[in-house]
């Protein structure tokens, strides 16, 4: 499956810290066009989603207040739509209707920039497939109900990240 152009609207906040060098916006719609192109679900011009480029301290906080886990990590998802509503969506997208938000996405500076560290991958890499995996989570995806459910995430998030020429962050040669 090619990668397609991002249809989902990304609204992309990025706080300090995160290196300049990167247009986190142009990864944030390479890997939203990846994701697209392994669950067609996304690939719908009414589904927008947030995504947070922040700190360690800002997603502890986040995930205190929401998961109840007072510690950092790497991506948080907070979905908006239940899958068989999304799934229930017209796959065309019906332009004349509101769009819907899909749902939020952040992720974690430091333990992002640690994670890459320790698999040996890129800033960008490590990110993009964390925009993948809160992607899929945005959709349904679950990779903490059954290691089947598990399993199935991981490959999609695989074959999200080939096309775009990002390696299999479940390979553990770094």
């Amino acid at each position: 499956m090619p990668v397609t152009e991002a249809v989902i609207d990304l609204d992309v906040d990025v706080e300090a810290g995160w290196p300049d060098a990167t247009d986190w916006l142009a990864l944030a719609e390479r890997a939203a066009g990846a994701a697209c192109g392994v669950a067609p679900e996304l690939a719908n011009p009414r589904l927008s989603a947030s995504l947070l480029f922040a700190d360690d301290a800002t997603v502890q906080g986040l995930n205190a207040e929401w998961r109840g886990k007072d510690k950092p990590t790497n991506v948080l998802s907070f979905p908006m739509l239940e899958r068989d509503a999304l799934l229930a969506l017209p796959a065309d997208g019906s332009p004349e209707l509101p769009p819907i938000l899909l749902g939020d996405i952040a992720l974690a500076l430091e333990t992002c920039v640690r994670e890459a560290a320790e698999k040996g991958a890129t800033l960008a890499d490590h990110a993009a497939h964390l925009i993948i995996h809160g992607l899929l989570h945005l959709a349904g995806h679950d990779h903490e109900t059954s290691p089947g459910d598990a399993q199935a995430m991981e490959s999609l998030e695989i074959r999200a990240l080939a096309l775009i020429s990002v390696g299999n962050p479940y390979d553990d040669a770094p």
